[in-house]
């Protein structure tokens, strides 16, 4: 009997772990974690990492400057900028996002950021302040990446 117990226990332990697995996630829940890696990226000024947030037909709209189309122009772009601010450190980092809207497959958010990077060289830091609108695409491999991305100043 001690054994038909422990094998009915076992049985249903490994019903549940399986049922466990196969309950969908929350989208929402996936995007906050991807909102989590991309703030982490920025702070950490890590270009690799935030690069990997992307998919590879990406389109970044950033103030006063032309479309910066594709995860390589992307990569060049974040590169250029690192190699102007060699020796720059993110002091802080704040990012709060709002308005996760799902479609499927895509999805769409609006967020505030902050941030103060000290420079190099006696230069006065940078603090700035801005508003995104990002919008996000599950990839093949399940994955949310950043399709396009809108930023502009914000005074607060």
């Amino acid at each position: 009997m001690r054994i038909f117990v422990l094998f009915l226990l076992l049985f249903v332990l490994a019903a549940l772990q399986i049922v466990a697995q196969t309950q969908p996630v929350n989208p929402r829940t996936e995007i906050e974690a991807f909102n989590r890696n991309f703030e982490d990226a920025t702070r950490r000024m890590d270009n690799a990492a935030t690069l990997a947030l992307w998919a590879d037909d990406g389109i970044s709209l950033m103030p006063s400057t032309r479309p910066i189309v594709g995860k390589a122009a992307i990569a060049a772009f974040m590169d250029s900028v690192m190699a102007q601010i060699k020796g720059a450190r993110m002091e802080k980092f704040e990012m709060a996002c709002f308005s996760i809207d799902v479609s499927g497959d895509t999805a769409s958010e609006w967020c505030s950021e902050h941030q103060v990077v000290q420079m190099p060289g006696g230069k006065p830091p940078f603090d700035g302040r801005g508003k995104m609108l990002l919008v996000l695409k599950r990839s093949a491999d399940g994955k949310w990446r950043l399709l396009r991305e809108m930023w502009n100043q914000a005074e607060d």
